[in-house]
């Protein structure tokens, strides 16, 4: 995703330009080639993160992309090819795909706004998951209003700052429960608090699993869990299951139990 912010504010910043070698379309190609890649792997990072159900009717990340790909083709680049004109072609382009983005929106923050469990660390998530989803809605939006790079640039850039806090969120709230995921793992207090290896590792789980397991431990029902990460319950589950086999436990209740005996 850093490598795709980058490659965004580079082509969109130097990009259009008079000598550029080829046809002068062929820079729009680039620039918004890149802004759809952008924008697609951030939905796929969201799908993700919070296993997105609203995406349905095959709307899978790769039929999202081609999606867009096709929209571009034939509602920007013929109608250039046609007129010549590149504000007509952005307004054919831009206005569905702008539909298309502030309707993800709006599912987007129903599915989101009213946690079961609204800790911290997830009431932190959802704005900043929130502010990365509005950015990709108003990007459509800003691009047919014309090449203000430096307003594009901001809420854009405002995503990838987004994104980049809940990953160092999440970090953070893992090292603030260390001591309790080594204490399940069957590592004393002691060595938990003086190990100087402080990598998220845990047994090879997930990130999703170290939050699940956390979860758990918090005596949370699947159920709680599903609602409060946003996921649906049997997703939860088959993450409990992975969580068990590689702890050695044979189901909750045991998971728990050992938990418990090395806390005490």
């Amino acid at each position: 995703m850093g490598i795709l912010f980058i490659t965004y504010n580079l082509t969109g910043g130097f990009l259009p330009v008079e000598n550029f070698p080829g046809p002068f379309i062929l820079q729009y190609v680039i620039t918004y080639g890149v802004a759809i890649a952008l924008c697609v792997y951030i939905i796929y990072y969201l799908y993700k993160e919070y296993d997105i159900v609203v995406l349905k009717y095959n709307s899978s990340i790769r039929n999202l992309a081609i999606l867009v790909s096709i929209s571009f083709i034939i509602l920007f680049l013929i109608p250039y090819f046609y007129t010549s004109s590149l504000k007509s072609s952005r307004l054919l382009f831009t206005i569905p795909i702008s539909i298309i983005a502030f309707l993800f929106l709006g599912m987007f923050y129903e599915r989101i706004s009213n946690p079961s469990n609204p800790n911290e660390y997830i009431l932190r998530r959802n704005r900043l998951s929130m502010i990365s989803v509005a950015s990709i809605a108003l990007l459509p939006v800003l691009t047919f209003i014309g090449d203000y790079q430096w307003l594009t640039f901001t809420v854009m850039n405002a995503s990838f700052y987004a994104i980049t806090i809940i990953e160092i969120d999440r970090h953070i709230y893992f090292l603030e429960n260390k001591t309790k995921m080594y204490e399940v793992f069957a590592m004393s207090k002691e060595q938990a608090i003086n190990s100087a290896d402080v990598k998220i590792i845990y047994e090879n789980l997930t990130r999703r699993e170290i939050e699940i397991t956390l979860s758990i431990l918090g005596n949370l029902s699947y159920k709680q869990i599903a609602k409060d990460l946003f996921i649906a319950e049997s997703t939860v589950s088959k993450h409990a299951s992975n969580i068990y086999k590689k702890t050695g436990a044979k189901n909750r209740r045991q998971f728990i139990s050992r938990y418990r005996k090395k806390s005490k």
